[in-house]
């Protein structure tokens, strides 16, 4: 049967999507995206608490000084070592842990760079002990006992000395093994800290004196990604080890 024919105003119908209801906002979801976003913060941010710290801190020269020439009228290596990181923390050095061909022995970086395991290096070098001599020999010997993290199969000279893992290893090896305990009374000056980050690498630095407007305080030198600085960061990470190289004999802790 023919469809009645219709008129100008009739209805017209609707051709289209169908209307969709408003949907209720998922609370649940934004909680979960916010405590997400908080825990990359914290997990990425806490290496940042060590450089505002350090900016409150601000330790000037004159205070460096006095404490450098306390330091080296001592006759005990950790007190010279002490004084040679706290001195080095007054040098501009970009933040550099890269592979470097170098000199053996005595070998170093360009003088304006340097990693973490390099502050050790060169303090350790100024009271007269090269570590990239004497990590290298005893993994020349011992080579399976040290970390295969690098996929090497041999000792490298560039490098090795140069590694957080290897420092630690060695200086369970041929130091002194310490607890790596939170009370500040067991580190002395000289002393070498293992961190382990939140990130899970490893970090190192030396226990030195604080200034003396700190009284009673114990402070570190170390380079975290900001150059090598002198604060009050014992604590903030995780102590995972505690050395004091070269041990002390029994005739240097009497005095």
């Amino acid at each position: 049967m023919a469809r009645k024919p219709t008129g100008f105003y009739d209805t017209i119908e609707y051709i289209g999507p169908r209307p969709q209801k408003p949907k209720r906002r998922n609370f649940f979801g934004g909680w979960v995206i916010l405590v997400i976003a908080v825990g990359i913060a914290t997990w990425f941010g806490r290496p940042l608490v060590p450089f505002l710290k350090a900016a409150q801190q601000g330790v000037t020269i004159e205070q460096a000084s006095e404490q450098i020439a306390s330091l080296q009228q001592s006759g005990l290596a950790g007190d010279r070592l002490a004084a040679a990181a706290i001195a080095h923390s007054s040098d501009e050095i970009t933040f550099s842990p890269d592979y470097y061909k170098i000199d053996y022995p005595n070998g170093d970086i360009a003088p304006g760079k340097g990693g973490p395991a390099d502050v050790i290096i060169r303090c350790f070098r100024k009271i007269g002990i090269d570590l990239q001599k004497e990590v290298h020999e005893d993994m020349a010997e011992n080579f399976r006992s040290y970390p295969q993290l690098w996929g090497a199969l041999s000792t490298d000279t560039n490098i090795d000395h140069r590694r957080v893992p290897n420092l630690q290893r060695f200086f369970e090896r041929k130091g002194e093994t310490l607890p790596a305990s939170r009370d500040a009374v067991d580190y002395k000056t000289g002393d070498i800290v293992v961190w382990s980050l939140a990130n899970a690498e490893q970090h190192i630095g030396i226990v030195v004196p604080a200034p003396a407007n700190h009284p009673g305080e114990t402070w570190v030198v170390h380079n975290m990604g900001k150059g090598v600085k002198w604060e009050n960061v014992l604590f903030d990470f995780k102590i995972e080890a505690h050395f004091r190289y070269p041990k002390v004999t029994a005739e240097a802790a009497a005095r």
